[in-house]
């Protein structure tokens, strides 16, 4: 029996691990099945190439719980280790990086993410563990030899009488631990963590029913059936699938293995995926994985943090931010590299070279899976689009190489269903709604029943009209006006439409410059001033209503972009008052009626009339002020 000192230079290593790790305790258990993964494919490699004189056979990880003596055992059927490895890999090389580590991470907080970066993989376990022991027999022809530490810096070596290959590691659980005795528990990290680990990982037995039994059916007597129990069978409970979907070639898969796939991620979400992306890349960096496209809603934060990220199977996080290009942070599946840096801060993961090129890589993946589905079966992808429109739009908006590539199938729908490209859009629109400044103007509704008066205006004329609904779309149409020459978006209730679509030949108004002021006037004593409303006297065509309640373009815009970040915010139009004109036509009938009108009561019930209307066509009419109108109107009606 051999006892010694692991070499490390500072003595408070444990407790520093603990402390340091302690808010993310759970991972113990990750950090040792990854071993004897790790254990378990490197015999599988040296049997495969000839080193290993030995049969591999169809080895598992297994998990015991003894809760009487608070022990949790890890049993491996890998590589093992012989003395001298132990004291290599063990007392050594986990601590190489010891100084190191203490100097990185002595100001760090807990999320410093330390574990697997410097070789602490194994001494996860001290984090729940009083005193842990490993008892290990190599492949080789070596005697087994038991390795034990109380967690201080203090080791005991001896030989062993196990008989097979492969690593035990036991835990002696720490009082402030022992939730880790309760089978439930474990079984929730095995799931969360090791779910599609590549070995089997067997964590106690069920019962099933034998296949090959076929309950007998008898009749009595009196010719009634009884069938007996289908017999029982013990089986292992293993936990993990090794081979889902995301380690196989696309070629292997068929459309059901995927919908099976995906509900094996989300059991508890009923609803089927739209379409997936299967990724699978190993130049320049190794990438695989399945992303999904569900069903969204406008609501752009609910959705987030349900792609999982792997690394060789092994679950790290459902937290993508950096990995993942922020607007398919929205989308769900799995993730699976080598490659990515795991155990380093988020700064370090955001400036890293691999790390980038994978985000440009999905990107680029999903544009062309979308440009693909849009020119295989246009039809389809339509019928998806208020599904999908969320994350397109918001790519567009924030990755200039979507953008590019989206610009040939992002679609913009009408208010009566018709579907455009943007390059269809401005063929059909161009002659139609240019302005005298030679500008393009595409009209738009968010609200389809709140602003149907505007629309059916506008569709009188001609015009087409996009139903652009989701929560973005103010900061998407800015980036578009930016971003192609001489168009401009404006929302159907922003103006009265000879205004939004300037045109050289403006109608002449009915009424004098004093009469137009004296107008101005009744209607302004009447008005309350509470309301926000600007008067403006416009000569329109004679059948177009006579009041019109508008809300400028810029400032209402600027109010929809704050509220969903960034735009207006700088300006602080957020907190503003709504902002509306009331646009008076000067040559409608009713208009010269109320200038003409003798008495002060009956004009004053004019103005009051025309303005309810014009307020209830664009939904501001509520409460105590649309019973008043109601009631007002019975009595004009009498």
């Amino acid at each position: 029996m051999a006892k010694g000192k692991i070499n490390v230079s500072v003595e408070n290593i444990f407790p520093l691990i603990k402390k340091f790790l302690y808010s993310d305790h759970e991972i113990f258990l990750r950090e040792l099945i990854s071993n004897a993964t790790d254990a378990t494919l490197k015999l599988k490699h040296l049997t495969a190439i000839g080193e290993a004189k030995v049969e591999y056979g169809n080895p598992q990880i297994e998990i015991k719980v003894d809760k009487d003596n608070k022990k949790i055992h890890i049993i491996d059927q890998g590589i093992g280790m012989t003395e001298e490895e132990v004291k290599k890999y063990i007392n050594e090389v986990a601590f190489s990086g010891a100084e190191e580590f203490l100097d990185k991470y002595k100001d760090a907080g807990k999320d410093a993410g330390i574990i697997g970066h410097f070789g602490l993989g194994f001494y996860s376990a001290f984090m729940v563990a009083e005193k842990v022991e490993i008892i290990t027999k190599s492949f080789k022809e070596e005697p087994a030899v038991h390795w034990s530490c109380d967690g201080s810096p203090q080791f005991e070596l001896k030989k062993a009488k196990k008989e097979d290959r492969g690593t035990e590691i036991v835990l002696h659980v720490a009082e402030d631990s022992t939730e880790f005795l309760e089978d439930a528990r474990i079984r929730e990290l095995l799931t969360k963590y090791n779910k599609f680990m590549p070995i089997p990982i067997k964590f106690g037995t069920k019962e099933i029913n034998d296949p090959e039994h076929e309950p007998k059916t008898t009749k009595d007597k009196d010719g009634k059936e009884t069938t007996e129990p289908h017999r029982q069978l013990t089986v292992d409970d293993i936990i993990n699938n090794p081979n889902p979907a995301w380690t196989k070639k696309p070629a292997e898969l068929k459309e059901e293995d995927y919908k099976g796939f995906y509900r094996e991620l989300y059991p508890m979400q009923f609803e089927e995926p739209l379409f997936n992306i299967h990724l699978n890349v190993d130049y320049p960096f190794n990438l695989t994985g399945i992303l999904y496209f569900p069903k969204l809603t406008n609501d752009l934060n609910i959705q987030k943090d349900k792609i999982q990220l792997y690394q060789n199977q092994v679950f790290v996080t459902d937290n993508v931010e950096g990995i993942v290009p922020e607007f398919l942070t929205m989308l769900r599946g799995v993730i699976d590299s080598p490659d990515i840096p795991l155990n380093v801060s988020r700064s370090y993961l955001q400036a890293d070279g691999a790390v980038k090129k994978i985000s440009s890589y999905i990107t680029k993946k999903v544009a062309d899976k979308l440009s693909s589905l849009f020119k295989n079966n246009r039809e389809d992808f339509e019928q998806k689009w208020n599904d999908i429109k969320v994350v397109i739009e918001y790519g567009m908006l924030s990755e200039d190489k979507f953008f590019e590539k989206a610009d040939k199938f992002a679609l913009y729908p009408t208010v009566d269903g018709t579907f455009y490209t943007f390059e269809e859009l401005e063929t059909k629109i161009k002659d139609n709604q240019t302005d005298k400044d030679d500008k393009m103007v595409i009209l738009y509704a968010s609200d389809q029943e709140a602003q149907h008066s505007y629309i059916e205006a506008a569709k009188a004329k001609g015009y087409e009209v996009l139903l652009l609904d989701s929560p973005i779309v103010p900061h998407l149409m800015q980036k578009l006006e930016t971003s192609k020459e001489k168009i401009s978006f404006a929302r159907v209730d922003a103006d009265h439409l000879d205004n939004l679509i300037k045109k050289e030949d403006t109608a002449i108004s009915k009424l004098s410059d004093e009469e137009k002021e004296k107008l101005k006037g009744e209607i302004e004593k009447v008005i309350d001033p509470k309301s926000g409303f600007t008067v403006q006297l416009e000569a329109m065509d004679s059948s177009a209503q006579p009041f019109i309640i508008t809300e400028p373009e810029f400032m209402r815009r600027m109010k929809d972009m704050q509220q969903t970040g960034g735009g207006g915010g700088m300006f602080g139009m957020g907190n503003m008052p709504d902002m509306f004109n009331l646009i008076v036509n000067t040559n409608n009938e009713l208009v010269s009626e109320i200038l003409n009108t003798k008495t002060a009561k009956k004009r004053e019930r004019l103005i009051n009339q025309s303005l309810d209307l014009a307020r209830l066509s664009k939904g501001l009419l509520k409460g105590e002020e649309l019973t008043n109108f109601i009631n007002r109107s019975y009595e004009m009606i009498k």
